[in-house]
């Protein structure tokens, strides 16, 4: 199906429902459609999140895609999106990726707001991280990084870049190195304790 034309496999499948019905198909030519029609739902499948992917893009609202989709709801438009989509992460059913994505989008609240909460005290520690000494090229490169995210509004876009240079404060401050980990194991225990939050009261 891959190498195929979708628009001929198309004709020779309608081709066979009309032999079919007029009682003029034989066994090969029923199982060779019912092979073709196979492949070209497995083709279906795949185009459709990669559609919607392009909508969303181009700036279309999941209300918008939700008549296209056959759905009443943005929320199911989404819902419908994101059963489609391949897991990144191993969850291997629709349902299974929509509770992890729920999930996923319940941490990152959560510790986008513990972030902007205490915007003062990251700041503090950012500006200690990016202004460490004696780091290699690779330290240099990312506490530059972690440099240039402390001009931003934003204290929640501090946490990635922090994460990053702590792996190469640890040889020559480890002290410091501690204190950003401590960071990043506070928002993965928010991110948790969100995610658990959100799972019992959908009970």
């Amino acid at each position: 199906m891959a190498d195929a034309d979708p628009a001929e496999a198309l004709h020779d499948v309608h081709q066979a429902v009309l032999a079919a019905r007029d009682g003029g198909a034989d066994p090969d030519r029923l199982l060779a459609a019912l092979t073709t029609l196979r492949a070209l739902r497995d083709g279906l499948a795949g185009w459709e999140p990669e559609l919607i992917a392009a909508a969303r893009a181009a700036g279309a609202s999941w209300a918008v895609l939700a008549p296209a989709l056959g759905v009443a709801s943005r929320q199911a438009a989404e819902r419908r999106y994101l059963r489609l989509q391949p897991s990144a992460s191993g969850e291997t059913t629709g349902e299974a990726r929509v509770d992890a994505e729920r999930d996923r989008r319940a941490g990152d609240r959560a510790v986008v707001a513990w972030a902007r909460r205490n915007s003062a005290s990251l700041r503090r520690l950012a500006a200690e991280a990016s202004a460490a000494a004696d780091l290699d090229a690779a330290g240099q490169e990312s506490a530059d990084r972690l440099g240039a995210a402390l001009g931003q509004n934003d204290a929640a876009g501090l946490l990635s870049p922090l994460a990053d240079v702590q792996l190469h404060l640890a040889r020559e401050h480890a002290g410091l190195a501690d204190r950003v980990g401590a960071v990043a194991e506070h928002a993965d225990r928010l991110r948790q304790d969100a995610a658990g939050r959100r799972k019992g009261g959908a009970r």
